[in-house]
């Protein structure tokens, strides 16, 4: 079983920075997309960010376009995202997936639906 592991959040003044990351235990030739989301307690889960690992595609959320940044190094199976600017609204659980789902294939989804593996998540808090 492939397991997604994230490491990079922690507690950070408004305004801050943060690098998350997600490595995968096993490089994943199948997966076509990795993505970002978060979900605050209470909150459904958000979909922030996506990108095509067999293309060059990426997709960010209107919530957070401009502050953060999708990227990803296939040699290491790792998936970044660069969190800038952060605000109070960022606090939540950020969980990295991975899809293999072809219905979703060709670009890079935000939908939770078009990913069936999922990391355990990292804690983001953003204090002001």
């Amino acid at each position: 079983q492939v397991q997604l592991q994230e490491s990079g959040g922690g507690t950070v003044q408004a305004g801050g920075s943060l690098r998350l990351s997600c490595t995968a235990s096993t490089y994943q030739p199948n997966w076509h997309a990795m993505g970002w989301f978060r979900q605050a307690p209470g909150s459904k889960r958000e979909g922030v960010a996506a990108i095509s690992t067999v293309g060059a595609g990426t997709a960010i959320a209107d919530s957070v376009k401009g502050r953060f940044t999708i990227s990803h190094d296939n040699a290491k199976a790792t998936v970044y995202l660069q969190v800038n600017n952060l605000k109070s609204d960022d606090t939540a659980m950020y969980y990295c997936a991975a899809t293999d789902i072809r219905a979703c294939g060709g670009y890079a989804p935000l939908a939770s639906g078009c990913y069936n593996h999922w990391g355990q998540g990292t804690q983001v808090t953003v204090s002001s």
